[in-house]
């Protein structure tokens, strides 16, 4: 007897109010000036994710070079094939966000380049003596609990990035910013999420009561 395949869900989303709230319970913006170097760290990370749709492995092998050109944020961030999952080369756009939190983030990484010796080459976790993509899951996981009172594993604001693209963008731009081998591992983006469908019924009560005016 033929079995229809079991439909895949769609991906964990955050909508925008969560994210705000994550992003400044990530700046660490209260506390002493090691918090605070480490909160613009924190930031920077989550929106390398948030904005750029960059995996946890991809963000801890970035170099500063990938990042910056001549002190500058760069426009685009490649993501070079030796970092990427698919083995493929990408360029992503960098956001307007993105770009000042990159700004903030500089001369915290002179600070430390000071004191520890790290050259520019080096790659941008060791600024910060990450090792693994765990710290950043921990990073992500305890400030999403502080802020949205669970726990948030970083891949979610990939899938956050890939479900706003999908909205203003069509199939293909959104495989090649995500770095998909193929089409289909984009497809799961095309579902609805809870801003759709609140959207959606909010449209229908409108519509609704415009009739009865």
């Amino acid at each position: 007897m033929f079995k229809h395949p079991t439909p895949q869900k769609p991906p964990k989303t955050l909508e925008t109010e969560d994210c705000i709230k994550l992003l400044n319970e990530l700046k660490c913006e209260q506390g002493t000036d090691r918090q605070r170097q480490l909160g613009i760290r924190n930031h920077c990370i989550a929106l390398l994710m948030l904005d750029a749709g960059l995996r946890v492995g991809e963000v801890v092998k970035l170099t500063m070079g990938d990042l910056y050109y001549n002190s500058q944020p760069v426009r685009s961030i490649i993501i070079r094939k030796e970092i990427s999952k698919s083995k493929r080369e990408r360029q992503v756009p960098v956001s307007e966000r993105l770009s000042e939190a990159l700004k903030n983030y500089y001369p915290t990484i002179l600070a430390r380049q000071e004191i520890t010796g790290i050259t520019h080459s080096r790659i941008l976790y060791e600024c910060f003596d990450f090792k693994t993509t765990r710290q950043v899951e921990r990073i992500i996981s305890s400030a999403s609990m502080r802020a949205l009172g669970r726990p948030i594993h970083p891949h979610v604001l990939r899938h956050t990035f890939a479900s706003r693209l999908m909205k203003v963008c069509d199939i293909r731009t959104v495989q090649e910013l995500l770095g998909h081998k193929c089409v289909s591992s984009t497809q799961v983006y095309t579902h609805p999420d809870e801003e759709d469908k609140r959207k959606a019924i909010n449209d229908v009560e409108k519509n609704s009561s415009s009739k009865h005016d």
